[in-house]
């Protein structure tokens, strides 16, 4: 075949009008994992009522996903590579449902854990295959862009999705029907997905190393679950094990990395100083946000006493902004510059995380709105961009193994998010000053969750159970200024290091053949 002929071919491929309709079919995985991320928030609430989880469980259940997905991106993103990235999405998709079937029924705080660490395993298949195959169904880098706009897009659109169907479904079913909508979405995904999406792999793989996929799953789940602990109960000789063991692994699995002649992840990828800062972006950024926005629902219902629908209303916002900036964010970086709308994406979360520091039980809704709108357009001109940055930094046969990177990146930065800045919120919120006349029962549930405090109240005489409410709710705004207070740090010195880091970094231009 000449090469004019190899031309020709990738035109007609780059300008086939299928794949724009396989582009909408992955853009249904997306949305399956953010509505199943956003709707845990407003169960919340409920969870704690009908389960009845400590305040340690209740953490456990919010961020075993992120610790097991964390663990496994890589090690699915190289199985897609090697069996088919199409393969491993269908399957991975009808996995996803049928746990969340199981995590909807659950009856206990341990069964909620474990269900939620399955669920962490199918989501591992999902996130790494669309964004892979997205790199090999548009060789055209704008239309690249582009899609990676809209893949991003609808990230935030289930960001916004879930929260208001969430809203309307507990507030006329019990807490286990928003787990339950991910089965529409996932039929879809699988009987469409099975006609229109094209299969694609790495066609000379190498085998798939066994030893490093466990290397990968204990030194994830080592170390993180040595940092939440940490942050909070304090440095204990558990703890300690679990850090040499998280760190050894992954020391480990990095060495054995680079004496694979087909490995699991080509560290080879690191050498190129755009995919590194793109990747060390987003984890520093999702770790400044997640640990907040996993007790913004709490705060809005908890705490201002709104519905769940109402609740979810309100952090839409958030998606508005991440939408819009999403589909522009391509055309923003090339006429500007890539470091540009990246270092000032990051700036404006930073400062609006900033402005939260300022909330208490009474803030009017305009100051969270607009926060909330500013956080919203700001990342999604980062995470737009970056995750560009890195798709184009390698060739499509590795792709699946960078989108994992890209994505082990952000759920390693939720995870640690939830667990620092979640075990600030509630050490700060555990100190609170238990009101005269409450019973020792009732005011260890009260201090064990805000949740607690609220089921506790309605025991006690009116007067002293308002005062227990007002007194729980005021530690719990406390520890969520703090955890906003720190979020705009680590965003404000992660859109410093991005100027730097980023620096000559451009998006491509020319069609790829």
């Amino acid at each position: 075949m000449t090469v004019t002929d190899q031309y020709q071919r990738h035109t007609e491929a780059s300008r086939r009008p299928g794949r724009w309709l396989a582009l909408a079919v992955l853009v249904l995985a997306v949305l399956l994992v953010a509505v199943d991320a956003t709707v845990l928030g407003l169960a919340t609430p409920f969870l704690s009522e009908d389960l009845k989880p400590s305040g340690s469980q209740l953490l456990w259940i919010g961020d075993v996903y992120s610790f097991v997905i964390a663990g496994l991106l890589v090690s699915m993103g190289s199985l897609g590579d090697r069996i088919g990235r199409k393969k491993l999405l269908l399957t991975g998709a009808v996995a996803f449902g049928a746990v969340s079937v199981l995590t909807a029924y659950a009856t206990s705080p341990e069964l909620m854990i474990a269900a939620r660490a399955l669920l962490g395993v199918a989501g591992a298949t999902l996130m790494p295959s669309t964004l892979a195959l997205i790199r090999n169904l548009f060789h055209d880098p704008r239309e690249r862009s582009l899609a990676v706009g809209i893949w991003g897009a609808m990230a935030s659109a289930g960001a916004a999705v879930g929260p208001v169907v969430g809203g309307f479904l507990l507030e006329h079913f019990w807490w286990g029907s928003v787990f339950l909508i991910n089965l529409p979405v996932m039929a879809i995904l699988v009987v469409v997905g099975y006609k229109l999406i094209p299969e694609s792999k790495n066609p000379n793989p190498g085998p798939w190393d066994l030893p490093s996929v466990g290397l990968s799953l204990i030194g994830m789940i080592g170390v993180v679950y040595a940092i939440k602990e940490i942050a909070a109960h304090g440095p204990t000789l558990d703890v300690a094990v679990a850090a040499l063991a998280g760190a050894g692994a992954l020391t480990w699995f990095v060495r054995r990395q680079l004496t694979l002649p087909a490995p699991l992840l080509d560290m080879r990828l690191f050498r190129n100083r755009g995919f590194s800062a793109a990747v060390v972006a987003d984890l520093l950024t999702i770790l400044g946000l997640s640990g907040l926005i996993f007790f913004l629902s709490q705060f809005l219902q908890l705490v201002q006493g709104r519905q769940p629908l109402e609740a979810g209303l309100a952090e839409l916002p958030a998606a508005v902004g991440a939408v819009t900036a999403g589909l522009i964010a391509g055309s923003a970086a090339r006429r500007y510059s890539v470091r540009s709308v990246v270092a000032g994406g990051l700036a404006a979360v930073g400062l609006s995380l900033a402005v939260l520091t300022t909330l208490d039980s009474h803030s009017g809704y305009p100051l969270l709105g607009a926060a909330l709108l500013v956080v919203g357009v700001g990342a999604g001109f980062a995470f737009t961009v970056t995750a560009d940055v890195i798709l184009s930094g390698v060739p499509k046969e590795q792709a699946g193994s960078a989108s994992a990177v890209s994505e082990t990146a952000y759920e390693l930065g939720a995870a640690l998010g939830i667990a620092l800045l979640g075990s600030i919120v509630t050490g700060v919120y555990r100190g609170f000053a238990t009101p005269a006349g409450v019973p020792e029962g009732a005011a260890a549930a009260a201090h064990d969750s805000l949740g607690g405090a609220v089921e506790a109240s309605a025991g006690l005489a009116p007067e002293t159970g308002a005062a227990l409410v007002a007194s729980a709710q005021e530690a719990f705004v406390d520890g969520l200024r703090i955890a906003a207070g720190i979020g705009a740090a680590v965003l404000l010195a992660t859109a410093v290091a991005a100027w730097f880091l980023l620096k000559g970094q451009k998006l491509a231009d020319g069609v790829e053949h």
